[in-house]
């Protein structure tokens, strides 16, 4: 018991929109995360000296989010020099990857305090931006897969053409994340993990009167003649109603040994159980999540039954709607309190953001067993399973 990793707490900022303007886009990405990391400090007593290391993920590190912007935001929040901090990038799953590497940390005895967290400013640090028009792939890759590999939203086209998901069953499933986000916000269900940014305190992706129908009338945005040339005829159905936003945000998670914690007086909300990472094909690239999920339960010797709650990413309607085809998992226990459609999907701090709504959700219904998992660019993805810590 004693070499367990458990999670002592976990934060997030609310969701801002990705654009100028946007609720957190006069924030520096240095200082969202700094925020964050701040106020786990505050929230656990923890002394900053005591953390071995920071991990953040980040996937835009360019610009603003150059130069290991990790280590930037723990000295933007005060903690002593000798603290240190990396930055890594898995793609949109980099912070649950943050998180992995963290709880392997402590279970391997390298750490016994360390935070995941993660950050991402759309607004500031705009999607694709570090390429600055370069190609990202070289001649090799694009030789393997010709005559290039395709952008997530043409991926996403190509995964309801395959499980022959429909337009309403998307809009149906985005509307239904907008009403259980608000419903979540209103119940108060936010109210513990949400560190304010300034004025702002609730997530500003939530759109209250979205419904089906409203979103029937979207056009899709990645129709092109090229990809019909290339894959066949595709019935495009993708739009920005049932795909998540561009957003603002950060988040952190402070992970320790249960010994350390017990030395400490502090008490863990849940302990790792299980990690998964793997590659599927980087063409199709969102399905990556139907394997990981069955990787890490096996390793967690677990049933898609045993878990309670599950946060999928919604980066993409028909990932989650995929992934729960699949696995067979309770619809009723997957984004229970809204997922990435409306809660935002700000690229390299939405694994932890998964994470610290995950324990939410845990909590609030009294569940032991909870799942997150995250499709990830290049035909990647993660998976964990914790247990939650009844105190």
């Amino acid at each position: 018991m004693t070499s367990d990793a458990v999670i002592v707490d976990a934060v997030r900022t609310p969701s801002g929109k990705g654009k100028p303007g946007g609720a957190l886009s006069a924030t520096h990405p240095v200082d969202l995360l700094a925020g964050v990391l701040t106020e786990l400090v505050v929230r656990t007593g923890i002394d900053p000296a005591a953390v071995e290391d920071v991990i953040g993920g980040c996937v835009s590190q360019g610009g603003e989010q150059s130069a290991n912007i990790t280590r930037n935001a723990v000295l933007a929040a005060g903690f002593p020099e000798h603290v240190p901090a990396t930055t890594v990038d898995r793609q949109c799953g980099s912070s649950q990857q943050a998180v992995h590497f963290a709880a392997q940390g402590v279970l391997a005895g390298a750490y016994d305090v360390v935070i995941a967290c993660g950050v991402e400013s759309m607004s500031r640090v705009p999607m694709f931006s570090q390429y600055a028009g370069a190609d990202p792939y070289g001649p090799s890759v694009n030789r393997r897969y010709p005559p290039r590999l395709v952008e997530q939203g043409v991926a996403a086209e190509l995964l309801s053409r395959r499980y022959d998901l429909s337009r309403e069953e998307l809009d149906e499933f985005s509307a239904g994340s907008h009403q259980r986000a608000a419903a979540a916000r209103d119940a108060g269900r936010f109210a513990g993990e949400v560190v304010p940014v300034g004025d702002q305190a609730t997530d500003e992706t939530i759109r209250d009167t979205t419904t089906a129908g409203g979103l029937a009338g979207l056009a899709p945005v990645f129709a092109s003649d090229d990809v019909g040339a290339r894959f066949g005829p595709v019935d495009w159905k993708i739009t920005a109603g049932n795909s998540s936003p561009l957003t603002d945000g950060a988040s952190a998670v402070l992970i320790t040994s249960a010994r350390r914690a017990e030395q400490l007086g502090l008490r863990p909300r849940a302990r790792f159980t299980s990690f998964a990472v793997l590659g599927d094909d980087p063409v199709l690239m969102l399905r990556a999540v139907v394997p990981a999920t069955e990787l890490a339960l096996k390793r967690a010797g677990l049933s898609i039954g045993d878990i309670d709650a599950f946060e999928v990413n919604e980066a993409f309607a028909p990932v989650p709607l995929v992934w729960q085809r699949e696995t067979g998992a309770d619809a009723a226990r997957l984004n229970k309190h809204g997922g990435a459609i409306a809660l935002g999907h700000p690229l390299g701090s939405s694994g932890t953001r998964l994470l610290t709504t995950l324990l939410g959700v845990l909590e609030s219904d009294g569940g032991r067993y909870g799942l997150q998992t995250m499709c990830e660019g290049g035909g990647m993805a993660n998976a964990t399973v914790v247990e939650r810590v009844d105190g």
